[in-house]
Parts: C-alpha cells; sequence; structure tokens
C-alpha cells in the first residue's frame, strides 16, 4: 500500500503541508522495506509515530532539563537501562526521530543495524531519511508487524515506551488511522492466543528486552515544554543608584524674559536712483599746425579799425 497525502493530513491534522511533502516520500519507502505495508500495521505504526513525535512536528526531544530528564544521567538506574556511561549522554542521546529513540545503547543497535554510525553522530537521527528508517528497524527488529497483525497495540506500546505512558492518545490515533485506511473498528478487541504466541517468540529471541524500551517519548517533550513556558524569568538586575543620582537635581534658574526689541527698520532693496553722468567728450589733441589755422582764423575775423582823422583845432583849414 501507498500512503497518500490525503490520508496523512486526516491521520495527523497538525502537521503542516510543507512537512507532509518532505516526510511523504521517506514514509512510503520505509514502510514498503520493513513490510509495514498493510492496512492494520500501518494504522499502529503511524499511530505510535504519530504520538511519540506530536504528529511529526518535533524530531527532537525538547530539553529543560527536567527531573525525569536527569535521570537520562549516570548513575541513575534509568541511565544504567538506556546504557548511558558518560557524563552528558542523557542529552548527547535524548529522543529523537518520528520514533524517540532514546539512550547510547539505542543508537549504536540501530545505528548498526542501518549501517550508519549515529552514536559517534547523534544529530543524524534527526535527518528524514535515517529518522524514518530507525522507526521502520525498530518495528521490524521487535516483531512489532506480528503484534500488529493480531492488533494487540498495548504491547506494542510496552515494546516502544516501557510501559502505558500515553496510552489515551495513541489509541485516538490508532482508531483514526484504522477508519482512514479503510480498517473496521474494533477498538478492545484482542486475540489474546495470538498475541500470547507473537509475545513469547519475540521474548525468547530479543536481548534485554529492557534496553529496547524507548521511555517517555512525547511525554518528556510535552513535559520539557510545560517546565518552560512555567519557569519564572530572572529579574533584571537593578543597577546602584550613582551619588549624582541620588543627590536631588538643582533647579535650573529661570531667567526673565527679555524685553522685546523695537522691530528694526526695514531696508529697502529698491536700486537708489544716481544722478545721471554728463559725458564728457574728449579734446582733439592740439598740434601746431591746428595752431596755425586758429589763429588764422582769428586774424581773419578781426573787424579793421578805422583811423580817425586827427582834428587840429575847431575845424577845417582854409586855403
Amino acid at each position: 500500500m501507498q500512503l497518500s497525502d490525503s490520508q496523512l493530513q486526516q491521520i495527523m491534522p497538525k502537521l503542516p503541508a510543507s512537512m507532509r511533502m518532505i516526510y511523504l516520500a521517506f514514509l512510503n519507502r520505509v514502510m514498503q522495506i520493513y513490510r509495514i505495508d498493510q492496512p492494520l500495521r500501518a494504522s499502529a505504526f503511524l499511530a505510535q509515530l504519530a504520538h511519540e513525535s506530536g504528529e511529526l512536528r518535533f524530531m527532537e526531544e525538547i530539553w529543560g532539563p527536567t527531573p525525569q530528564q536527569l535521570k537520562y544521567e549516570p548513575p541513575s538506574d534509568l541511565a544504567k537501562r538506556l546504557g548511558n556511561t558518560q557524563p552528558g549522554d542523557g542529552f548527547r542521546y535524548r529522543g529523537r526521530g518520528p520514533i524517540q529513540i532514546t539512550g547510547r545503547f539505542n543508537y549504536r543497535k540501530y545505528g548498526n543495524l542501518l549501517g550508519v554510525d549515529i552514536e559517534s553522530i547523534p544529530d543524524l537521527a534527526t535527518t528524514p531519511q535515517i529518522a524514518f528508517s530507525i522507526a521502520g528497524v525498530y518495528w521490524q527488529s521487535n516483531g512489532l508487524n506480528e503484534l500488529a497483525d493480531v492488533q494487540d497495540f498495548i504491547t506494542i506500546t510496552k515494546k516502544i515506551n516501557g510501559g502505558l505512558n500515553g496510552l489515551e492518545s495513541r489509541m485516538k490515533y490508532y482508531e483514526r488511522a484504522k477508519i482512514v485506511l479503510g480498517v473496521q473498528s474494533t477498538r478492545g478487541v484482542r486475540t489474546r492466543s495470538a498475541s500470547m504466541t507473537v509475545t513469547t517468540t519475540i521474548v525468547a529471541s530479543s536481548v534485554n528486552q529492557a534496553q529496547n524500551a524507548l521511555p517517555r517519548g512525547y511525554e518528556a517533550i510535552e513535559e520539557a515544554m510545560a517546565a518552560s513556558t512555567s519557569r519564572p524569568k530572572p529579574a533584571k538586575p537593578t543597577k546602584p543608584a550613582s551619588a549624582k543620582s541620588k543627590a536631588p537635581a538643582k533647579k535650573a534658574a529661570v531667567k526673565p524674559a527679555a524685553k522685546a526689541k523695537a522691530p528694526a527698520r526695514k531696508v529697502s532693496t529698491k536700486p537708489s536712483k544716481k544722478a545721471p553722468v554728463k559725458s564728457v567728450k574728449a579734446k582733439p589733441a592740439v598740434t601746431k599746425s591746428s595752431v596755425n589755422k586758429t589763429t588764422s582764423k582769428k586774424a581773419a575775423s578781426k573787424k579793421p579799425v578805422r583811423k580817425a582823422a586827427k582834428i587840429s583845432g575847431s575845424g577845417s583849414k582854409k586855403r
């Protein structure tokens, strides 16, 4: 079977369309490789992934650390069960991928099954190709397909979670997936004989079943999210007041308002009338020839003066 985008959307409605486009191809490929190709198997598989990763939206466990997450660190019993031997292993091998693989032991085991060294590079477990491959190989190697065939969803949950944490949420996804994939709802029905046979076979063939369990997948995410929102923000330290700030501020002297000055006279911007300047013609230069001409002209213009006759006595002289 091939899971469609519409079916994935109905089963995990909170998953954004952009993420569905990325994950759908990897999801279908892994379901084919690990024989999760029947509606009952796919319903159980998708229901567990939906719960563990918050509908595939959280590919890495949110780290507080919360009181429970602190138990991932050695020398706690939980740390020993997860194979965490070094300080910082709890954070280093926190839950990753759609099935929230947790602990150094599981990183080493499932990395070896895939031929990928996720123990040395744990962040590889968040990449879509490796993340969904881990979920597929974990599902097949723990015999969860056979449990899904007989609808033993309770045992599947214990194999993944180590307990029944979040069972109600897991069951809701399971019933929803069965409806979407066309499986008749048989909630609460389980074939006991077949279930016991499959479980016995798995226990006999598995090594250290307790180590295989992935405790508190999405529960740890929810707990860390709640802790981060409820944690009070530290108050900002107040700076001690300086000596200057302690002293009362001096009041600035208020100067009386200056008397308003008389408005300055407006200077006319019109150009002043200037007296007309008489043009003076330059006199011609005086030369000898011009002097001679001038002299002769003056002489010619003078009227001849008549000489008065000399009168001797009172009258003319008789001969």
